[in-house]
């Protein structure tokens, strides 16, 4: 897969209103890799035992199709790690035989059908299937695939927790409403039956046995009384139950959303970490390699200003210099030299505490505020350390949209300022990039 292809699915699937937009999104994360390789997904019926209906994105849009079939064809070793999920399974000679009783239409010259089971509760709720093309060099596309599939299998857990939210909803709603109807029906006919009773003790006549029916009949009416008491109190209860059950749902669906969150937050951590690695494997330039680190940091925080800069090498060593930049003056130029103890930079170079400004009114006083080209009051400057020496400070200010930093921000920036000291140290980029930029002189 391509490396945007991560950051982009994480997005699309974050914002996917419903499993038709997730599953194009997903689909559009395959064809960056493998254009020929089709993608479906089955949705299966515990009761029944099933595999009710196939989804394939096809572009934009999502087509259905019946399958009503059953699992019990796949081999049983097959299909208990389905039934697990976490994995794509790789069907082998058995591919175009259950390529074709899923529906799926075999290549001419043959294929690889992987099947990866989706499960809700520990239970199976739907399956994965992959079909490509058989290659005989080369990674196989649901090998390189997975990383994806596993950001799908997330948002699919989100639609099915709300699936199962909104249904487990409606059946409270319908149970309590029969209940009610089935009361209020009780309670009507408790109270036509109380007032006939009243009615024929008024009309009894005042004798011995008379007197006996007027008893009698005045039990009778505090027995349905009591009835219609009980009845109405269980209502209140089914009612008091139906708000307590949906509570707890919410609570749980906020549960599961915290949850997804971190995993999101956590998948976008390693994205950040392969492609720093990436960039270092990539470039032996090491002008193209700061730049590229500092993109990397800059388009993660949305920092429309941003300098990477490092400290001057000996003799010079009290002192940074800048090695990249991005948005920033124009009379700033790379190369240029700050002492410690000046300006932003050079407070934090002195001090490799990191400084965090969110709101200009408080802190007027800073030299990078009182620069033109700064449409924000809110900046982030972070020392670069690694084995506790000062490799350099990063700088970020005019964040996209007008936004402002806040102190969440910093732990990613913490993240970002390791990567990038450990391997502009490996590199020894402080070095070499200051006799590259001497030569260019």
């Amino acid at each position: 897969m391509s490396t945007r292809a991560l950051p982009s699915l994480a997005h699309a699937l974050g914002v996917a209103p419903d499993l038709d937009s997730a599953l194009v999104g997903l689909g559009e994360a395959l064809m960056d890799g493998d254009r020929s390789a089709i993608l479906s997904l089955f949705r299966y019926d515990g009761r029944r035992q099933l595999l009710k209906d196939r989804l394939t994105p096809v572009g934009d849009k999502v087509t259905r199709a019946n399958v009503d079939t059953t699992i019990d064809h796949l081999p049983p070793a097959v299909r208990a790690m389905i039934s697990t999920g976490g994995q794509f399974v790789d069907l082998g000679d058995k591919s175009t035989e259950m390529a074709r009783l899923l529906g799926i239409t075999p290549f001419a010259d043959g294929g690889l059908l992987s099947l990866r089971g989706l499960t809700s509760d520990g239970h199976l709720s739907a399956v994965l299937g992959l079909y490509e093309q058989r290659r005989m060099f080369g990674t196989r596309t649901s090998e390189r695939f997975a990383p994806c599939v596993a950001l799908f299998e997330l948002a699919y857990a989100r639609f099915q927790e709300r699936e199962a939210r909104e249904e487990a909803v409606r059946t409270l709603e319908d149970v309590t409403q029969r209940l009610h109807s089935e009361y209020m029906r009780k309670l009507q006919t408790l109270e036509a039956d109380l007032g006939k009773a009243r009615g024929e003790v008024a009309k009894a006549p005042d004798t011995e046995a008379g007197s006996a029916r007027v008893v009698q009949l005045e039990r009778e009416s505090e027995r349905l009384s009591e009835d219609a008491r009980r009845a109405s109190r269980r209502t209140a209860e089914a009612e008091q139950q139906l708000t307590a059950a949906i509570s707890q749902l919410e609570q749980a669906h906020v549960e599961l959303h915290r949850r997804q969150e971190s995993l999101r937050q956590k998948t976008r951590t390693l994205y950040l970490v392969e492609r720093a690695l990436a960039v270092d494997n990539a470039e032996a330039d090491a002008l193209k390699l700061v730049d590229g680190l500092l993109a990397l940091v800059g388009d993660d925080m949305q920092a429309q200003r941003c300098s990477l800069m490092l400290r001057s090498p000996a003799p010079e060593t009290d002192s940074l210099y800048i090695a990249a930049l991005r948005g920033l003056a124009p009379h700033i130029a790379v190369g240029s030299r700050v002492p410690f103890r000046k300006g932003v930079a050079g407070v934090v170079a002195e001090s490799r505490e990191p400084l965090l400004v969110m709101d200009a009114e408080e802190v007027r006083e800073h030299p990078l505020l009182r620069d033109q080209y700064l449409t924000t009051g809110s900046f982030i400057s972070f020392p670069l350390i690694y084995r506790n020496e000062l490799v350099g400070v990063v700088n970020l200010t005019n964040r996209a949209k007008r936004g402002v930093f806040v102190e969440e921000d910093m732990e990613r920036v913490q993240l970002l300022a390791l990567i990038i000291a450990l391997i502009a140290t490996n590199a020894g980029l402080p070095e070499r990039l200051a006799g590259a930029l001497s030569e260019r002189r």
